[in-house]
Order: C-alpha cells, then sequence, then structure tokens
C-alpha cells in the first residue's frame, strides 16, 4: 500500500506587480564589493568610456528590457516588433533578486543615464556595475523609484514570513529539562554535564532529607503533594539515596575513564551554592521542544505554548554530551545579570535514548557550520583605516565636484603617496591612452589606481583581523604583507597619543586658570555630566576582559579634566562598581524637571559597597562648588525659571511644597537641580510677580489624602483583575471562533438547538438514559457548531450507559498530565506530521503555534499510553477535528473512546491487517450495491487501497471540507466506525455516472481523489441523510468471515514451494496468533463481566435475604400492634367489671 502524503497550498507572493522599461545597455564593468558612492560616477565613466570605445569598431550598445517585480530583476535583450524572438539570441542577461542591488546612480549632468550596482559574488566580494540609458530622460526617476520600491517590497516579506526557509531547515527534538548551573567560564571540561547532574542529585537529595525530617513517619504533610519517583535512573536528581551511593561506587571504579580532567578543574569551574544551581520541580511538565533553527535555538513548552528559551547561535559558547550520562547533554550560553553584567549558565536537557541526543548534536555541529558560512557571507565588507579603497574613498570624496584643473591638482598629490614604481606604471598606460582633454586624464588615472588598489584589498588584513592573527600566532612573524599596515597601525596610535597628550596639557592649563582665578568659569557642569556618565556605562566585553576593574575605572574617571586634587586622592581608594541588584536604585531620566542622580546614600560610606564612589565622587563635587562659593567675592546667582518654564515643570512633574531656595545653593553652580519631593512646589516666579507659598497640610489632611489613594489603588487592582478577567474571556471567545472557522453542511435551526441544549443542560445527565430515536431524530436535523464538542461527550456519555460493561479491553487510567511529564520514542513522526495535518486552518497553520503543540501534545500522550499502536500516520488528523471542537484534555478523552469503545484502533496497528480486511470489505459492499461501477474499476485494476485507505486513516479529514468531516463525526459517536463504509459507499454511488464516463486509471483516480471531496452543499447534505438511512452492519461480519475463510482456502490451494508454503503458513499463523489475542481479550472481558455479573447477583441475594427477615419482623411487628390496638378497643365496661367482680 502506498505510503499517505499530504500537500499544502502554497501562498502567492504578496504585492507581485511586474512594471517593464525599453532601455539601452551601455555596458557593464565588474567592480570590487566595497565600491562607494563617490568611486561610482568614475565607474560609470569608465563604463561609458569603454563602451565609446567599442562602438567604434562595432555597435555595442543594444536594446534591452528591465523586468522589476518584488520576486526578481531581469534585464533581456530587446529584439523588437521587426524581429522574431530566438532563445538564442534572447537568454537574459542578468537575473537577480531586488535585494542585491545595494547602490544607484542617476547622473545629473547627463540625466538620460544611470546605474546600479549588483552583488554578484559575496564570497569573492565583487559586484558588477551596470550602466544603462533611457531614451527618454523623465521615465530615470521611475525606473530607480520602482527598483527601490521593489527591494523594500521583498526585504519586507523576508522579515515577514521567515518560516518559508526556516521551517524547512529547522529540526525540532523532544527533550526533559533537568535544570541550570551557574559556572564561572564560557568553556568547560567534557565531564561537565555529569558533574552538573551530580549537583543536580546533591540539591535534590538535601530537599528530600528536608521533607523526611519534615514528615518522620514517611507520609507528606498536610500541605505538600505527594512527589512521585520515576523509574528513569537516568533521571538527576530523582534517585533513591541507596542508588545514590550504588553509583558513586561505579562511578569511583570508572573514573579512569575521564582521568584527563582532576576535579579540581570542575569543581573550579562550577560555582559552589545551592543557590545557583537549580533543578527543575518534579511536580511540573518539563518537557519541551528544543527546536534549531538557522541561527538560533528555542525551547518551546508544549504546556504554555510559550517559548521559554531562545538563545542565539553567538550566545552559546559550549556544547557537550555526557560521559556516563549518554542520554544526556546541554550547552553553556551567556546571559545578562541585573547589575548590568553577564554571567555564563549551563543547561542540562535528558533525551529518550542516546541515539536522540548523538543526532541533536550532529545536528548543531551542522547548523553551527551552516550559520557561520552564511554570518559571512551575509557579513557586509567593511573598511578599516588602513584599506587600500578606503584610501580611494577619501580620494574621490575629496574631488567630488571640483573642476577638472583642481582633480588633476589633487591626484598629482594623491600619486606622490604612491611607490616609483606604481607611479611610473600609471604615468605610462595613461600616455598610451593620449586623453584629449584634463578630465578623460582623471578618469583614467582614477581608473588605474582603482584597479591598483582592488587587487591591494585582496591581500589586505584588516586591523582587528590582523589583532586576531596576532593574539593566535604569539612569537610567530606576521605576513610579509601585513608589514606595511603595520606600520600604518602604529602612525595612528603615534597621532593619537600626541592628540590626547595635547587636550591634557591644553585642560591642565583651563584648570589652573580656573584655580587662580576662583571664577565661575570652571565647566563642573560638563565634567559632572561626563563622569557620571562614563561611570554609568558598561564597558564592552572586550574592554572588560582587558583591562581590570581598578584600572578601568581610574581611566574612566581621570577622563574628566576638571577634578580638583582633593578628589583625585580618592581614586585608587574607591574604585566604581556596578551597583548589585540588592542596592541598585535606577537613576530617573534627564528631564527639563529632573536630572540623573544617584539612589539614597547612607549617613556614613561603606568601603567596597557598591557606588560608593559615585556617591562620594558627587559629595567632592558638592564641597568643591561651596569652595568656590564661598571663596570668590562674587556672589553665587542661583538659577530661577521664568513663569513659562515654571508652568512646563508643574505640567511635567507636579511640585507642591518647598523648603527655601538655599536649599539647591550647592547645585546651582552645577547647572543641575536634585529631584524636589513631590509635596513642595516650585518657588519661582510666576508672569505677575513671585508665587504665594501654600500653607503646609496637616496630619489629618495627610491621612485623608492617604486613605484617599489606597482606596483609589484598590480600585485600581480590582479594575485591572475585572480587565484581565475579560481579556481572558475575549481571547477564549475568538479563540473558539478561529477554532471553529469552517462551513456548516447541515444548517441547524432554532427548534433543533433547543432540543440540544434541553438535553445538554439536564442535570445528573450523565446517569440518566435518553430515547435512543430522539437522539438519532436530533443527529439527523444537525448538530449546532457551537455546542458540537459538548454534544460528542453527551453522545460518548450515553454510549457508556447503553454497554456499562465494555467489549474490548480498555488502556490504563493514567491521568493525563502524567503522560505529557514524560518523552516519548514517537516524537519524529509526530513532529514531521504537525505541519502536514490542516496546513490552510488558521489554528494549525503557525510553526509549532498554540494549535501544532496541543495537538502534539495529545498524539504524545496517545503513544504512551497505547504502545502497541504508538502513533500511525493519519491519527493527527482525527485529533486535530477533536481538538477543533474542545479543550486539550477532553479532546484526548474522546481520542481514546474512538480509538477504544468505536472501534478505530484496531486499523491503526502496525500489521494493518484490519485495514486490508476493510478493503474487501468496501470492495464487497460495491459488488453487491453497485456492481456496474464494481465492474469498471476492476476493469482499470482500481482497487480500494488507491483512493480509499485515507478515507479510513484519517476519517475523510484529509480531502474533504471540515464541514462535511463534522458531520461524519456526528454520526460515528452515535454509530459506530461502519459510519465510515457508508460514506464511502454514498459517496462512490451517488457520483457512479461521472466515474462511470472516465476511461482510463488516471483520470478515475485523479477523480476520486480530487474531484469527489469538492462536492457541493447540497450534494453533501443528501449524502449525510442516505447514510442515515443505511444498515450494513449484518453485511460487514458476514464479509470478514468470509476474509478469513478465503484466506484459509487460498493457502491450501495454492500448488506453492515449500519455501513458499511455509512463509504463507506462517504468515497465518501470526494472523490466527493475533485473533487468538483478540480473543483471549474478548474472553477476558466477558469472564470480568461474568465475575462483576456473579458479584452483582450475590449482591442481589444477600439483599433479598436482609429484606425477607426485614418482611418477617416487620410483619411479627404488626401482629404485636394489631393485639394492641385490639386490647385498646375494648369497650370500657370490660374493664370496669375486672375490678368489682
Amino acid at each position: 500500500m502506498e505510503p499517505i502524503t499530504f500537500t499544502a497550498r502554497k501562498h502567492a507572493f504578496p504585492n507581485e506587480v511586474s512594471v517593464d522599461f525599453g532601455l539601452q545597455l551601455v555596458g557593464s564593468l565588474p567592480v570590487h564589493s566595497l565600491t562607494t558612492m563617490p568611486m561610482l560616477p568614475w565607474v560609470v565613466a569608465e563604463v561609458r568610456r569603454l563602451s565609446g570605445q567599442a562602438s567604434k569598431k562595432e555597435p555595442v550598445t543594444k536594446q534591452v528590457r528591465l523586468w522589476v517585480s518584488p520576486s526578481g530583476l531581469k534585464c533581456e535583450p530587446d529584439p523588437g516588433r521587426s524581429q522574431q524572438w530566438d532563445p538564442l539570441i534572447c537568454s537574459s542577461i542578468f537575473e537577480c533578486k531586488p535585494q542585491r542591488v545595494h547602490k544607484l546612480i542617476h547622473n545629473s549632468h547627463d540625466p538620460s543615464y544611470f546605474a546600479c550596482l549588483i552583488k554578484e559574488d559575496a564570497a569573492h566580494r565583487q559586484s558588477i556595475c551596470y550602466v544603462f540609458k533611457a531614451d527618454d530622460q523623465t521615465k530615470v526617476p521611475e525606473i530607480i523609484s520602482s527598483i527601490r520600491q521593489a527591494g523594500k517590497i521583498a526585504r519586507q516579506e523576508e522579515l515577514r514570513c521567515p518560516s518559508e526557509f526556516d521551517d524547512t531547515f529547522a529540526k525540532k527534538f523532544e527533550v526533559l529539562f533537568c535544570g541550570r548551573v551557574t559556572v564561572a567560564h564560557k568553556k568547560a571540561p567534557p565531564a561537565l554535564i555529569d558533574e552538573c547532574i551530580e549537583k543536580f542529585n546533591h540539591v535534590s537529595c538535601s530537599r528530600r532529607a528536608d521533607w523526611d525530617a519534615a514528615a518522620p513517619s514517611g507520609e507528606p504533610g498536610p500541605g505538600e503533594p505527594r512527589r512521585p519517583m520515576r523509574k528513569s535512573f537516568s533521571q538527576p536528581g530523582l534517585r533513591s539515596l541507596a542508588f545514590r551511593k550504588e553509583f558513586q561506587d561505579a562511578s569511583r571504579r570508572s573514573s579512569s575513564f575521564f582521568s584527563s580532567f582532576e576535579e579540581c578543574d570542575i569543581e573550579n569551574h562550577l560555582i559552589s551554592g545551592h543557590n545557583i544551581v537549580q533543578p527543575t520541580d518534579i511536580e511540573e511538565n518539563r518537557t519541551m521542544l528544543f527546536t534549531i533553527g538557522q541561527s538560533e535555538v528555542y525551547l518551546i513548552s508544549p504546556d504554555t505554548k510559550k517559548i521559554a528559551l531562545e538563545k542565539n547561535f553567538k550566545e552559546i559558547s559550549f556544547c557537550s554530551q555526557g560521559i556516563r550520562h549518554v542520554d544526556h547533554f546541554g550547552f553553556i550560553c551567556r546571559e545578562s545579570s541585573g547589575g548590568g553584567g553577564f554571567h555564563f549558565v549551563c543547561y542540562v536537557f535528558q533525551c529518550a535514548n542516546e541515539a536522540l541526543v548523538d543526532e541533536i548534536m550532529m545536528t548543531l555541529k551542522q547548523a553551527f557550520t551552516v550559520a557561520a558560512v552564511q554570518q559571512t557571507a551575509k557579513a557586509p565588507a567593511q573598511l578599516c583605516e588602513g584599506c587600500p579603497l578606503q584610501g580611494l574613498h577619501k580620494l574621490c570624496e575629496r574631488i567630488e565636484g571640483m573642476n577638472s584643473s583642481k582633480t588633476k591638482l589633487e591626484l598629482q598629490k594623491h600619486l606622490t603617496t604612491l611607490t616609483n614604481q606604481e607611479q611610473a606604471t600609471i604615468f605610462e598606460e595613461v600616455q598610451k591612452l593620449r586623453p584629449r582633454n584634463e578630465q578623460r586624464e582623471n578618469e583614467l588615472i582614477i581608473s588605474f589606481l582603482r584597479c591598483l588598489y582592488e587587487e591591494k584589498q585582496k591581500e589586505h588584513i584588516h586591523i582587528g583581523e590582523m589583532k586576531q592573527i596576532a593574539a593566535e600566532n604569539i612569537g610567530s612573524e606576521l605576513p610579509s604583507s601585513a608589514t606595511r599596515f603595520r606600520l600604518d597601525m602604529l602612525k595612528n596610535k603615534a597621532k593619537r597619543s600626541l592628540t590626547e597628550s595635547l587636550e591634557s596639557i591644553l585642560s591642565r592649563g583651563n584648570k589652573a586658570r580656573g584655580l587662580q582665578e576662583h571664577s565661575s568659569s570652571v565647566d563642573l557642569d560638563s565634567s559632572m555630566s561626563s563622569t557620571l556618565s562614563n561611570t554609568s556605562k558598561e564597558p564592552s566585553m572586550g574592554d572588560r576582559d582587558a583591562m581590570p576593574n581598578s584600572e578601568s575605572s581610574f581611566k574612566l574617571l581621570s577622563s574628566s579634566d576638571d577634578l580638583s586634587s582633593d578628589s583625585e586622592s580618592h581614586l585608587p581608594e574607591e574604585p566604581p562598581a556596578l551597583l548589585s541588584p540588592q542596592q541598585a536604585f535606577r537613576r530617573r531620566a534627564n528631564t527639563l524637571s529632573h536630572f540623573p542622580v544617584e539612589g539614597p546614600e547612607s549617613s556614613e560610606p561603606v568601603q567596597g559597597s557598591p557606588g560608593v564612589s559615585q556617591r562620594k565622587l558627587l559629595r567632592d563635587y558638592e564641597s568643591k562648588a561651596n569652595h568656590f562659593g564661598d571663596s570668590d567675592t562674587t556672589p553665587v546667582k542661583t538659577r530661577r525659571h521664568s513663569w513659562r518654564q515654571q508652568i512646563f515643570l508643574r505640567v511635567a512633574t507636579p511640585q507642591k511644597a518647598c523648603d527655601s531656595p538655599s536649599r539647591y545653593d550647592d547645585y546651582s553652580e552645577l547647572g543641575e537641580l536634585p529631584p524636589r519631593s513631590p509635596l513642595e512646589p516650585v518657588c519661582e516666579d510666576g508672569p505677575f510677580g513671585p508665587v504665594p507659598e501654600e500653607k503646609k497640610r496637616t496630619s489629618r489632611e495627610l491621612r485623608e489624602l492617604w486613605k484617599k489613594a489606597i482606596l483609589q489603588q484598590i480600585l485600581l487592582l480590582r479594575m485591572e483583575k475585572e480587565n484581565q478577567k475579560l481579556q481572558a474571556s475575549e481571547n477564549d471567545l475568538q479563540n473558539k471562533r478561529l477554532k471553529l472557522d469552517y462551513e456548516e453542511i447541515t444548517p441547524c435551526l432554532k427548534e433543533v438547538t433547543t432540543i440540544w441544549e434541553k438535553m445538554l443542560s439536564t442535570p445528573g445527565r450523565s446517569k440518566i438514559k435518553f430515547d435512543m430515536e430522539k437522539m438519532h431524530s436530533a443527529v439527523g436535523q444537525g448538530v449546532p457548531r457551537h455546542h458540537r464538542g459538548e454534544i460528542w461527550k453527551f453522545l460518548a456519555e450515553q454510549f457508556h450507559l447503553k454497554h456499562p460493561f465494555p467489549s474490548k479491553q480498555q488502556p490504563k487510567d493514567v491521568p493525563y498530565k502524567e503522560l505529557l511529564k514524560q518523552l516519548t520514542s514517537q516524537q519524529h513522526a509526530i513532529l514531521i506530521d504537525l505541519g502536514r495535518t490542516f496546513p490552510t486552518h488558521p489554528y494549525f497553520s503557525a510553526q509549532l503555534g498554540a494549535g501544532q503543540l496541543s495537538l502534539y501534545n495529545i498524539l504524545k500522550a496517545y503513544s504512551l499510553l497505547d504502545q502497541e499502536v504508538g502513533y500511525c500516520q493519519g491519527l493527527s488528523f482525527v485529533a486535530g477535528i477533536l481538538l477543533l471542537h474542545m479543550s486539550e484534555e477532553e479532546a484526548f478523552k474522546m481520542l481514546k473512546f474512538l480509538m477504544f469503545d468505536m472501534g478505530l484502533r484496531k486499523q491503526y496497528r502496525p500489521d494493518m491487517i484490519i485495514l486490508q480486511i476493510q478493503m474487501y470489505q468496501l470492495s464487497r459492499l460495491l459488488h453487491d450495491y453497485h456492481r456496474d461501477l464494481y465492474n469498471h474499476l476492476e476493469e482499470h485494476e482500481i482497487g480500494p487501497s488507491l483512493y480509499a485507505a485515507p478515507w479510513f486513516l484519517t476519517v475523510f479529514a484529509s480531502q474533504f471540507p471540515l464541514g462535511f468531516v463534522a458531520r461524519v463525526f456526528d454520526m460515528i459517536f452515535l454509530q459506530g466506525s461502519e459510519v465510515i463504509f457508508k460514506v464511502a459507499l454514498s459517496l462512490l454511488g451517488s457520483h457512479k455516472p461521472l466515474i462511470l464516463q472516465h476511461e482510463n486509471l488516471e483520470t478515475i483516480v485523479d477523480f476520486i481523489k480530487n474531484t469527489l471531496p469538492n462536492l457541493g452543499l447540497v450534494q453533501m447534505e443528501k449524502t449525510i441523510n442516505q447514510v442515515f438511512e443505511m444498515d450494513i452492519a449484518k453485511q460487514l461480519q458476514a464479509y470478514e468471515v468470509e476474509y478469513h475463510v478465503l484466506q484459509e482456502e487460498l493457502i491450501d490451494s495454492s500448488p506453492l514451494s515449500d519455501n513458499q508454503r511455509m512463509d504463507k503458513l506462517e504468515k497465518t499463523n501470526s494472523s490466527l496468533r493475533k485473533q487468538n489475542l483478540d480473543l483471549l481479550e474478548q474472553l477476558q472481558v466477558a469472564n470480568s463481566r461474568i465475575q462483576s455479573l456473579e458479584a452483582t447477583i450475590e449482591k442481589l441475594l444477600s439483599n433479598e435475604s436482609k429484606l425477607k427477615q426485614a418482611t418477617l419482623a416487620l410483619e411479627l411487628e404488626r401482629s404485636a400492634l394489631l393485639q394492641m390496638v385490639e386490647e385498646l378497643r375494648r369497650p370500657p365496661a370490660q374493664a370496669s367489671e375486672g375490678p368489682g367482680a
């Protein structure tokens, strides 16, 4: 039988608007990819010069047609209307994506010419410059705009739907997240993974010891849940103490295996402490989908439907498999810390087996290699200071806009920087061509300089790359080609050091003058802001690695030129440090009303505490400002705001009260003010004079304000909770609307909807048997789409009430959440089929979206529950239909019901014998009900397995509309799996005249597979009505027996060799064993049913005996009561005569 294939529909490229222009191709020239815009006019001039020289011999300029669209840029020769199209002549001149056009130039002196620079070969850094001429010069801006717009649209589409390429590359694996450990370095020994697992064991055992101490009896406390123990001993942190001891003994014996790494190396690599060793909680679902993309690694949680971890390849520095724990692997990546720095963390995972870990490691290796190659190819070529083309770029910038005479002088000055041999070569080449004017001579010189510098650029080593080469090859000689550029580097360093020394001399002079004059010319404002900005900035990784903390802090603080000697004396003692997470106070934004200041400082400075040096620096500035203010004879003027600024400050940050203007005198010379209290107004002048101060509020008023604020906060929290509830309900409704996005086949009337709602709202419906005819009639009249999932659950409940003793063996009752915590061996097959299941439906179309992750959970849980079936292709469609109408856990329960109670499970067994029987049954039905159609199909040798296998395995969901499939499921929940035969027979019978019109195998199979599923709504409803009236249960049972009988006769009567007979007998024996097992299952079910019936009978007999005894007791009591009544009814006379006598 052929495998089932499902194809997704390809979406057309959006905004696909193609325009074409008729142009003249002047010529083209290969240039270096580092060619800049100032160089491009000279390249265009060279192309035009070469074209003019060639046109003297034969015409080179030819008519072309340029096609521009977001999907591509294409240039073809235009033969014209008179000539015929010739494929040899009209082959495309060039064809590329519009994103590869990285430069466009329009000649303002000659507007009919324009040029485009196209990246041709990224590996060899080569581009091609094409020069065009338009007959109508007014069309040139439109052409350039069209090319730019096409490139913009193409780039947007690449960013909007990157999954088109990523999906083909990305690989997904199911892993179990074990925990994370903070490590000291980005590299680690191979035994790190095993050491991390031992750390997890230590933490888990200590936790378990704490639990045992808290509950000595062994039972969990009232507030603690039971913690189950897993069977897998390779799971870290879940072993018993006895096993841990055995494992330690075994590890001592196998220590020679990794003797190359000493224990101290690993212990030094791992930072000790339980607060950074974080094994995950056992109670939570820790299974994740480990997705390896083009440049990133994702860890997606199928439980929360969110990305739990996302790391770029650049952030991953180490990846390894466990040595003793071969089913574990992990990687080290960089993570940012709270204080602005970063640290390294090792994540550890467990897989189902060792082979899966090997595959993950191989995939990671390939992904890293491909990403490195692509990054190298995509990385834009950059110019360093020593690049030869950088010199040409600066030359072209200098001569841009000059006349030819001045350009010639600049070029002659530049030629003097070349060697004598290079000067002589260029002079000779120019004189050979005999330029007729200065402009042509300049163009020739630039052309030869470009060729010379492009050759040099090929052998050039950038300054950054040369540093890396020098670091890698310590003690070795630099390449001979790098000696010249090393000299350039030394020159640049000398220039920088000279400039810095001059600046320091000037700054010292300014400082000296400022100290002597005691004037306000000292720029404390700029020095203060520069110092705070420098100390607050985090150094880069390279600076942090190359420079110690004390040295870096000294350099940062010494960059301010106006520090006094007193403040400088404190710098070596207290170097600045990053604020710790416990002490970090976020600095306010630098606005007009609030300037950035540090957090609240303590009364006494703490040695070595984070942020002390910055606060001390601020105090030094305060003392210095006071010193200048006291020593100077001129009074210090406080900064005052205008009335417009005051209004702005009140609007930006409301102010309430103020102590006195003298409070901010210390900051007046700094040019900034500290943040004011929200209870203080701004003491500034208004438009009509000074603003009067507000009265200070009493404690009672402040208490009332606090009460009001607290009540408002409580009200705000309540409103936020209500908004969250409304948002959640809105998301649920939107999700449900998205799921039920299909066209209904049988419209459900209001009366029928009312009947269903009445049945569903019946109290205790799970214990009440409803009339079967009534339910049959209601399903026939229609099922409301928004109640369909609840109705399916209701029909399953009625089936269980009708059949209290199941006829088939039921699976183990394992909770759904527990199944999700385990790893499945069927993950590859499930993950592959996720993208094939309803690819056009919006709920399942997103790659690893909420729909696909929920579907993965259901299929994974069932593969773990039913080990014999596991996962079979086509099962995803059945689960997908259920998931569209109910929640994830309810869909799993209904899948169990369909597979075990409705009998769908037998067709998904690995041997597929039941599917062969079903194909025989369908052929026999066609033979009995539609003989002419059966003969027509047999005449063309078309068996039911060619077209009907997907119908049975996917219950028509892979090819037919969802509305029709939902109606089929309605009937399956009501009548069982025989509905599939009824629907198949009805579809083939109703389209019999159309099938008989086709006269070959291809057209018949194509009609049944493609045309038949697209039948109209009327025909679909007619098919459903026919199915309700059919009854073929007896025929199906007879055909199944007939199949087995024919199989036995075929084995007995066929003249085969001994080997063939043995093979057939073995197959028959295996099938009989399967049948025997099925009968054994039925026998076990029958025995259990008999036992339950016998137990019920015993209970009834005991109840009967008890009732008889109770009846006898009641009869005796009744007789006693009757006797007492008779005694009470005696006449009073008899009662009085008795004492008188």
